[in-house]
């Protein structure tokens, strides 16, 4: 049965649908040693090929879908290559063979907080085009003093150019005191800017914004800035679930588990192995020792 190039592709792991979408306009990807074209379908027996690399789409029936999350520290660029070189997020997470990690949604150099990222591409396109409203709670920052009308605003609804009108579901003033004053807001749709741009509209100004959660995956509060945390199974279906995709029945890191206590068990066999190797190199030698210290004992008497 055919399928969409691109789709088939993000399957594996080699990015998402737009990314590879862009890869197959620009010429990066062949079909049978010809180069494809935006909407080409291919069936299983297809040799496809990504920037000359033969790519092995059986693989997307034995891989695992694996998710992690992300403590983006403000600052930090989302884009996985820089012009100028400076560091990504990409630098930061985990090295992985025959794939690629794909952010689920992104976040502004100047927000921090939590980011998503999968091996799975058609995950993450789904959980990003789709229509499906999906909270997303942040703690916001804000300068300056803040009448109940503002919020009101906020709440009702606020008509933004390039999206329309959005609302936050929910907006609680967290306790504190002070010209900087912290809230808590749910948006359940919008692009990344949104947030800041809601506040803005109100003629607010936002000092920091922080994204505490993404649906029912919350930051962990042990998660330090910089660091990132596979996800456990039932977190990961959960995504999968919203997403419309089969659900997984093994994890990933059960697996990298059992592949720790192998490891280990292997290691412990060696280690065993050469105990008893010089044990018997140890008494193999005792006789001899003993034999030339009574020769050694004679020559004394001797003398």
């Amino acid at each position: 049965m055919s399928e969409k190039l691109q789709k088939v592709l993000a399957r594996v792991g080699q990015g998402s649908r737009r990314e590879l979408e862009k890869a197959i306009s620009d010429g990066q990807v062949s079909v049978n040693g010809e180069i494809a074209t935006l909407g080409a379908r291919v069936e299983p027996s297809d040799a496809i090929r990504y920037n000359g690399i033969l790519i092995d789409t059986g693989e997307s029936t034995k891989l695992i879908c694996r998710v992690v999350a992300y403590h983006k520290q403000e600052g930090e660029l989302s884009t996985r290559k820089d012009p100028d070189g400076r560091d990504t997020i990409f630098d930061r997470l985990p090295k992985i063979r025959n794939s690629r990690w794909i952010a689920i949604g992104r976040l502004d150099t100047n927000t921090s907080g939590l980011m998503l990222f999968t091996t799975d591409g058609e995950l993450a396109n789904r959980l990003t085009r789709s229509k499906r409203e999906l909270e997303r709670e942040y703690a916001v920052r804000v300068f300056g003093e803040v009448l109940d009308k503002n919020v009101q605003h906020l709440r009702a609804g606020i008509e933004l150019k390039d999206e329309g009108k959005i609302n936050f579901e929910k907006v609680k003033l967290q306790a504190g005191e002070g010209l900087n004053r912290w809230y808590h807001c749910i948006l359940n749709k919008g692009r990344d800017r949104t947030v800041r741009q809601m506040w803005e509209h109100e003629e607010i100004q936002v000092s920091r914004l922080i994204r505490l959660r993404y649906g029912n995956i919350a930051l962990e509060k042990s998660l330090p800035r910089g660091g990132w945390q596979d996800l456990e199974l039932e977190q990961v279906n959960y995504l999968r679930g919203l997403a419309g995709l089969e659900l997984e029945t093994d994890s990933f890191l059960a697996l990298r588990e059992e592949h720790k206590i192998k490891t280990a068990r292997i290691r412990r066999a060696v280690r065993k192995h050469q105990t008893f190797k010089k044990t018997d190199e140890q008494r193999a030698g005792k006789p001899a020792k003993t034999q030339k210290f009574r020769q050694t004992q004679k020559k004394r008497t001797r003398t």
